[in-house]
């Protein structure tokens, strides 16, 4: 197994548009100290099933990730649940939600997803999630990622009050599992030391499973080395620069 020495996270509060300028898209990045190649694979299991393309390699490689669940994925994978909770010192399981509902209370959609609209219904998809996690898993989750990665600065706030850190990313490999295969696994193999990358693990029917299973199986090939958050510390926020903007679903 693999040791991360002298990690960090550091989460950046960015602005998502001129439009909803309050609105944030937090970015991740792990500092570290060593020659490694470190990338943290972590995905989202929002609803739907599970994609072995990715579930596979992850198993037969060895590679540690971070898995961000919902109640309602929880509910429909049996099967899979079974197998993340076998393969411990694999998955870190931690808090995609209750419904897959935006943390957003200042719009009622984000990319067409019907969001929170309140700070009482985003702590009911934190605290719903939670509920789930502990009950499967018997574990409390420390992190949390909402329906889109996009949240209001108010229900960020409410949301670190609940003792959570906001998991963002740095690198974007699928785009909401929308893009071609290649494309993803042009994107994933091109991971940077520190990177933090978000994917999808519930499209098994999609092109984007088979570039991220292929951009993984590359990143090992490089020599990367794998981290999951919770062998990571926090840092003190910052703000980046505003940057690109693209959906993470």
């Amino acid at each position: 197994m693999y040791r991360l020495a002298f990690a960090a996270a550091v989460l950046c509060a960015t602005l998502t548009s001129p439009v909803f300028a309050k609105d944030i898209e937090p970015a991740l990045h792990l500092v570290h100290a060593g020659p490694a190649r470190e990338v943290a694979l972590t995905f989202d299991a929002c609803s739907g099933a599970v994609d072995h393309r990715i579930l596979d390699v992850l198993l037969n490689e060895r590679i540690p990730a971070t898995i961000f669940v919902t109640s309602r994925w929880l509910k429909r994978n049996a099967e899979t649940v079974a197998v993340l909770k076998a393969h411990p010192d694999l998955f870190e399981i931690e808090n995609h939600g209750d419904h897959h509902i935006p943390a957003v209370t200042d719009r009622p959609q984000v990319f067409g997803i019907a969001s929170a609209g309140s700070l009482e219904a985003v702590r009911a998809e934190v605290d719903g999630g939670a509920q789930s996690i502990r009950r499967v898993f018997a574990i409390t989750p420390h992190w949390f990622r909402g329906a889109t990665a996009r949240y209001s600065t108010d229900a960020a706030t409410a949301i670190e009050a609940e003792g959570y850190r906001i998991a963002g990313y740095s690198l974007n490999a699928d785009m909401g599992a929308s893009l071609p295969a290649a494309s993803v696994a042009k994107r994933l193999s091109g991971a940077k030391s520190g990177d933090v990358v978000i994917a999808h693990i519930n499209q098994p029917t999609r092109s984007a499973g088979a570039g991220v299973a292929a951009g993984i199986l590359a990143l090992k090939q490089a020599g990367a080395v794998f981290v999951r958050l919770d062998a990571t510390e926090s840092e003190p926020a910052t703000v980046a620069p505003p940057a690109a903007r693209h959906p993470a679903f």
